[in-house]
């Protein structure tokens, strides 16, 4: 998981300063130094820890901080709010030009992900902003490159364009134009890359930014690299003046010295971050968000809006409906597993929660297996079936099990689970549980 190793570093440090109840300018100290060291193991650049370090500890060694009812929080508070600062202070975009189509330049080295993110990307801005994106296929050199982009472009319904093994410049204006013709208001440029930063790379792609001018050139590095995706940002920058990073493979980067230094580095903003191998694994990138999960405080508006994603607001009104008239179905079930498991790892989504210890789900997943077993059984029933499984006798049973190549044990399990569900939501739905559905107000109730 992201940030693991600095998180249980930084924590470790935090809790002695909250076992103090005043704190002097020795605690600070102390405490500053291992905040150095977590960060120096995280792989975050030295000059950055340096300066990092020298203005929290400024910031701590105030007389608010040191005279303050509670000194530890308010030390805690500067940290987060200098964390965030590192990471670019807000939010950024990608520059979308007024004149269409606008154009995205991807660059990278080879191996970071460009092609993969890239029509992530444009899938997610379809998604989220409704434009009408193309993928570019300009890297000619490395083997299977157009054949990569054409098979993500198709999984996600997101049109390639490409001419072979035609010069990448042609290429890029060839596409702008058949941009233009053709309505697409956001061109993706897949550009080559290489395994080392060298001057013909370079020369071809300021080429290429000279031949269609892009809106933003969006440097792809990988997490997992460390100081070496901070070194390969600031050689992209000086050659080519990018406008932004897309920071891949988060998800394995448990030290997060990239995502720390980049900005700092560069100056340039962190805008996205692949965090998974799933074709929708990539969101914006919030640096006070992720400033509060490096700390353990969560990421609650994260949570939320993929929860908002997976989750179908009509559907759930009618399941709120159903449920209040205690007409929950079998379908019904399906459905909410697999939304639930659309949002991801459990280990990820506790990572969200303040106060959860997502190490302790490390790995944790909705069940394939059983959710195909479940997926099996249910698809295997009659729709009479699913909505009144008291239909199921002995040899209705056998029946399902054999068309879904399960045992009549696995559909007595699903069953059994079903009906502690379909209990529970019927005390739900007569108020019987404390403060649940209930007018009253009582212990259990949130009152709001």
């Amino acid at each position: 998981m992201a940030f693991e190793s600095l998180s249980e570093k930084l924590s470790a440090a935090f809790k002695k300063l909250r076992g103090k109840g005043r704190l002097s300018e020795n605690d600070i100290r102390e405490a500053m130094r291992e905040v150095r060291l977590a960060l120096l193991e995280a792989d975050v650049s030295y000059k950055v820890v340096r300066d990092f370090i020298k203005t929290v500890s400024e910031r701590a060694a105030g007389r608010d901080v040191l005279e303050s009812l509670t000194p530890a929080q308010m030390v805690i508070k500067i940290v987060n709010e200098e964390l965030t600062a590192l990471m670019g202070g807000e939010s950024t975009r990608i520059n979308i030009s007024s004149k269409s189509p606008s154009v995205v330049m991807l660059v990278g080295l080879q191996g970071a992900g460009k092609t993969t993110n890239g029509a992530k990307l444009a899938a997610y801005m379809r998604r989220t902003a409704g434009k009408r994106p193309l993928l570019v296929a300009c890297d000619i050199y490395r083997p299977a490159a157009i054949k990569q982009l054409e098979t993500v472009g198709a999984q996600l319904d997101v049109p390639v364009f490409q001419m072979g093994t035609e010069n990448p410049v042609t290429i890029a204006k060839e596409a702008v134009a058949h941009a233009k013709r053709y309505g697409n208001d956001l061109v993706f440029l897949d550009t080559a890359g290489r395994l080392h930063i060298d001057t013909e790379l370079m020369d071809e792609l300021r080429n290429i930014k000279d031949a269609v001018e892009p809106a933003e050139i969006l440097l792809v590095v990988d997490a997992m690299t460390g100081q070496d995706a901070v070194n390969a940002a600031e050689a992209f920058n000086s050659a080519l003046d990018i406008d932004g990073v897309m920071l891949t493979k988060l998800d394995g980067d448990a030290r997060g010295g990239a995502a720390l230094s980049v900005r700092a580095v560069t100056g340039k903003p962190i805008k996205f971050v692949g965090n998974g191998e799933k074709l929708d694994n990539i969101e914006p990138f919030y640096p006070d968000r992720m400033a509060s999960r490096i700390l353990g405080m969560g990421d609650v508006l994260t949570l939320i809006e993929k929860a908002e994603q997976s989750f179908d607001e009509k559907k759930a009104q009618e399941l709120a409906e159903k449920l209040r008239k205690n007409r929950f179905t079998l379908t019904d079930y399906y459905e909410q597993l697999t939304q639930l498991k659309s949002m991801g790892s459990l280990s990820d989504l506790a990572g969200m929660l303040p106060g959860v210890d997502s190490k302790a789900l490390a790995g944790a997943q909705v069940d394939e297996r059983a959710m195909a077993r479940t997926e099996a059984i249910i698809l295997s029933m009659t729709p009479k079936e699913r909505e009144n499984p008291a239909l199921l006798n002995s040899s209705r049973k056998k029946r399902i099990a054999a068309g879904s190549g399960t045992q009549v044990v696995d559909v007595n399990r699903l069953l059994k689970q079903f009906e502690m569900m379909q209990s529970m939501t019927k005390q739900m739905s007569k108020g019987k549980l404390p403060g649940m559905l209930s007018g009253r107000k009582g212990p259990g109730r949130f009152g709001l």
